[in-house]
């Protein structure tokens, strides 16, 4: 389980919105979820809500699409594209375009997620997930929406899954 009493990072940019947990887990772990689409809908969201569809293309240029569906069926597609891919280290993805650097009608963040090793025996990862926005409004609109809680029950729920990988 994670280490909940880890203090949030401090923010690199003024719209960002970051969560940072010491989590018992390899980075291999934790990146393996985040990168393996059959096990988002295990993690990536907070309970009731659920993943109805994930496909990724993880590569610098590639697609991601999630599809979120809340508790009343309504869908929430999140298509994007990779920036960057560390493997077992770091991940960069945006929405700011779509599959063939096509523009998004409406960006709203840009997502940093890196797993750190920790310890002599690399057995912890220290995950940190940066939410990168494009204005202030939008980092407030996200911080309101529950950024925090949000993100740190899919971030307990993914040290959970990847305690039985």
């Amino acid at each position: 389980m994670p280490n909940d009493t880890t203090p949030p990072a401090p923010a690199a940019h003024p719209f960002d919105l970051v969560l940072t947990r010491l989590i018992d887990a390899p980075a291999a772990k934790l990146y393996r979820c985040w990168t393996d689409a059959a096990l988002i809908p295990q993690w990536f969201v907070p309970k009731p809500w659920t993943i109805s569809q994930a496909q990724f293309d993880v590569r610098p240029g590639g697609a991601s699409l999630i599809v979120m569906r809340d508790p009343d069926g309504n869908e929430y597609p999140n298509a994007g594209v990779y920036l960057e891919v560390l493997p077992d280290r770091k991940l960069v993805f945006t929405d700011a375009y779509t599959a063939g650097w096509v523009p998004s009608a409406k960006p709203f963040m840009t997502a940093i997620v890196t797993f750190e090793p920790e310890g002599a025996s690399g057995r912890q990862t220290r995950y940190t997930a940066i939410a990168r926005h494009w204005t202030q409004e939008a980092r407030e609109q996200h911080e309101a929406m529950g950024f925090h809680t949000g993100w740190g029950v899919c971030a307990d729920q993914m040290a959970a899954l990847a305690a039985t990988l």
